[in-house]
């Protein structure tokens, strides 16, 4: 038996969560499916279909959650130019991405946190602009969710930046995601994490028809894309595969999540993404941020990259009957409660060390304050053993530095901060070694 947990929520968080509307969601995925085709090869000028219409729609959509007198939310194009002879695109063309920004309210913390989905679609031909597509799911959940988390965070005084991108490019290489990805390593972007929704509204499977909406996955690099000798070299020492950025952030989601979303068990897929397959976190974990995909735990392919059709019974497409608005709900209050509590977290503790060289069944650590943001009120040192997936145990620390009756030969470590609220930071490893 498990022993007691207590849940102890934010009250702006939590009310942010309960406001979550479902009718907002399926009126835009709706809305979604009425532009009939949203391939990256659609039409860019035509007024009511295609992806030019559904980038501008989106684009007015944030500006309706603009008033005047909020200066903090702001929305933009960003057009860029992919495809040609030898490409899948096979020509050249020209789309955009929709970056809605909620600009954080301390001038002294420059940290971003990056919120993903993507707009495109396509149906059983990935060339097809004609024919109806009509993307209720794929990608249409993950963009209703981001588009009730812009309305809804937007309220609230983060003083961390949040990106909440809306992607074009995805169903042809990623090409949305490698721009932005792009564009935040060349203007040096202190991007602390990046979340990509990408299919979270099914809970049918094909095939074994199985049902569930209070599960859902979070895929997770183990070895980091930008691994260099150095960073092999203290990976190995000290048996860190399982600890990369992109792992804490999907163990600080689960933890988070869980925490404020009733009736949900998050499972950690250690995957970067399913099998032969990709998503536009990869494109950013590439540039060496801390970066996960959020997505359904059970994929339906009759409804995936397939015409509309019923055949034997069997109805084929991505339709809005597809989506179970509860289970999208719950997914986007995920979402929404990891976003904020890290967001009004402190920064992460730096240089985060345990002692290794001394023969003792004790294990030394010590970190050094952030260095920007606002100052901790303490720090947790999180503790679980090796064969364990999620830190078992928090011990909470006033200073920098903790001496605790455990062996560093059984156990890892990391280490949070943590404000008077009770805001915690990602986890730090804790390493060992020159």
């Amino acid at each position: 038996m498990k022993s007691q947990t207590i849940k102890n929520r934010d009250s702006i968080i939590e009310s942010a969560v309960n406001d979550i509307s479902v009718d907002n969601m399926k009126a835009l995925i709706q809305d979604l499916v009425g532009f009939h085709n949203r391939n990256n090869l659609s039409s860019m000028t035509h007024p009511t279909q295609g992806i030019g219409a559904t980038a501008e729609y989106l684009y007015q959509k944030v500006n309706t959650y603009i008033p005047s007198s909020n200066e903090r939310l702001s929305v933009e194009k960003a057009f860029y130019t992919i495809g040609g002879p030898g490409t899948r695109l096979g020509r050249e063309v020209t789309v955009c991405n929709v970056i809605a920004t909620i600009q954080g309210s301390n001038p002294d913390d420059d940290r971003k946190i990056a919120l993903l989905a993507h707009f495109d679609n396509r149906n059983g031909n990935g060339s097809d602009s004609i024919r109806y597509a009509p993307g209720a799911n794929d990608d249409g959940s993950g963009v209703a969710c981001l588009m009730e988390i812009t309305r809804l965070l937007s309220r609230i005084d983060l003083p961390v930046t949040l990106k909440i991108m809306f992607l074009s490019g995805e169903e042809h290489g990623l090409y949305g995601a490698q721009y932005m990805a792009n564009k935040a390593k060349q203007e040096n972007w202190n991007l602390i994490a990046v979340l990509n929704n990408d299919m979270i509204g099914n809970g049918n499977a094909s095939e074994t028809n199985t049902h569930n909406n209070t599960m859902l996955r979070v895929f997770s690099e183990n070895i980091p894309a930008i691994e260099t000798d150095e960073m092999k070299r203290i990976r190995v020492y000290n048996s860190a595969e399982n600890d990369s950025p992109s792992r804490q952030l999907a163990r600080y989601i689960k933890e988070t999540g869980e925490r404020y979303v009733d009736n949900t068990t998050i499972k950690l897929i250690y995957r970067n993404d399913r099998f032969g397959r990709g998503g536009d976190h990869t494109p950013f974990s590439r540039k060496g941020y801390a970066a996960v995909r959020i997505c359904e735990m059970h994929e339906n392919y009759d409804r995936t990259h397939q015409y509309v059709r019923e055949e034997n019974g069997i109805r084929y497409g991505d339709e809005i009957e597809g989506i179970d608005f509860e289970y999208l709900r719950k997914n986007t209050g995920i979402n929404l409660s990891s976003v904020a509590n890290l967001a009004l977290a402190p920064s992460v503790p730096e240089n985060v060390r345990q002692e290794v060289s001394k023969l003792t069944n004790y294990s030394a650590l010590r970190w050094d304050s952030p260095k920007q943001g606002k100052k901790p009120a303490c720090y947790y040192v999180l503790i679980r053993e090796t064969d364990q997936s999620q830190w078992q145990t928090k011990i909470r620390v006033e200073g920098t530095e903790a001496r605790i009756p455990y062996s560093k030969d059984n156990y890892f470590y990391a280490v949070q901060s943590v404000d008077a609220e009770g805001h915690e930071s990602l986890a730090v490893f804790a390493t060992g070694g020159d």
